[in-house]
């Protein structure tokens, strides 16, 4: 059930042969026997529920202690620094999402190296989606627009940030349609939620999981979805592109890292625990119903994939100067 994805640090395919030596040795590996994964972003959003099911998942098949612990706050950097500067044992790792790779191009300085932590998984991806209440009197993006420009800077948006893509997509979304909404930041996606549901915000840009349930219900309304094409689940709901409104494809994604420095063979056995479990099918299954997309792209394909989604950040945080304070 282990890939043969490579070590999180310029290994090639040819490793397969040691990660499966790394899983027959596995209790001659130098790993704490607690893991504490820290979580970038509030409790109770995509990242913490995330943390939970594929921890509970290695506590059981490990026996290890398995620890979630949430330190949200300078649009992740603070959970951010203080992985990078965890002693690289194996014992402290990051999960973490897109602003890993977006705050180095929309903040004057970041505490960190991105490219100095050692990948270890790409765990699951989610769509974004343009919501408001249920009860909101906009069914539509082009009614939200016209309200917006009759009523410049009285409408709200909710998203976590800033420096996230759900941000940058509002900041694009707004800069496409010639509009003043006022953004409003959360350090997490139950806040988000917990806004536009209580009516405190005109509307939220937000993770397909965190409202799946809330739109199934009818409490939400969708109007739109910021990707370049529409979401399977929400076949009838138009993307922004296709609406007139260019903005990027912005698709969360969830992935784990362990401090640099942290040894070749700690790394393999952390890869295969990280990719046993977000494959597990009961896993699998559980997260596909709560929206996500699991994915388990580890080692090299995730370093590519991380050095991918920088310049992707870049090239836009620059043509629309997008700053951060």
């Amino acid at each position: 059930m282990i890939c043969n994805l490579g070590t999180a640090r310029g290994l090639s395919a040819m490793l397969a042969l040691l990660l499966a030596a790394a899983l027959a040795t596995a209790p001659a590996l130098p790993q704490p026997r607690l893991l504490r994964i820290v979580v970038s972003f509030a409790a109770g959003g995509t990242a913490d529920t995330l943390a939970r099911l594929v921890g509970q998942d290695i506590a059981a098949a490990t026996g290890m202690a398995v620890v979630i612990e949430n330190r949200p706050g300078a649009g992740t950097a603070i959970a951010t620094e203080f992985v990078y500067r965890a002693a690289p044992d194996g014992g402290t790792l990051l999960l973490t999402a897109d602003p890993f790779v977006i705050n180095p191009s929309v903040r004057a300085s970041v505490p960190y190296d991105p490219f100095a932590f050692e990948p270890l998984c790409l765990l699951v991806t989610s769509p974004q989606v343009l919501v408001v209440n249920a009860e909101s009197p906009f069914k539509s993006v082009a009614s939200l627009v016209m309200a917006a420009k009759a009523r410049p800077g009285e409408l709200t948006y909710a998203a976590v940030g800033p420096g996230t893509s759900q941000h940058i997509a509002g900041v694009m979304f707004k800069r496409a349609a010639e509009i003043n909404m006022v953004y409003v930041p959360f350090t997490g996606g139950a806040g988000v939620v917990t806004s536009v549901l209580g009516g405190h915000v005109t509307a939220a840009l937000v993770n397909y999981n965190e409202v799946l349930g809330h739109i199934e219900v009818g409490k939400l309304r969708p109007l739109a979805v910021a990707s370049h094409s529409r979401f399977a689940e929400l076949p009838t709901v138009p993307t922004l592109n296709e609406l007139g409104y260019r903005t990027i494809d912005a698709t969360a994604w969830f992935g784990v890292l362990a401090p640099p420095r942290t040894p070749r063979e700690t790394l393999l056995l952390l890869i295969a625990q990280f990719k046993s479990a977000v494959t597990a099918p009961e896993v699998k299954s559980k997260l596909e119903s709560l929206g996500l997309h699991p994915v388990g792209a580890c080692g090299d394909e995730f370093d590519a994939y991380l050095r991918r989604q920088y310049d992707h950040y870049a090239r836009i945080v620059r043509e629309a100067n997008i700053r951060v304070e």
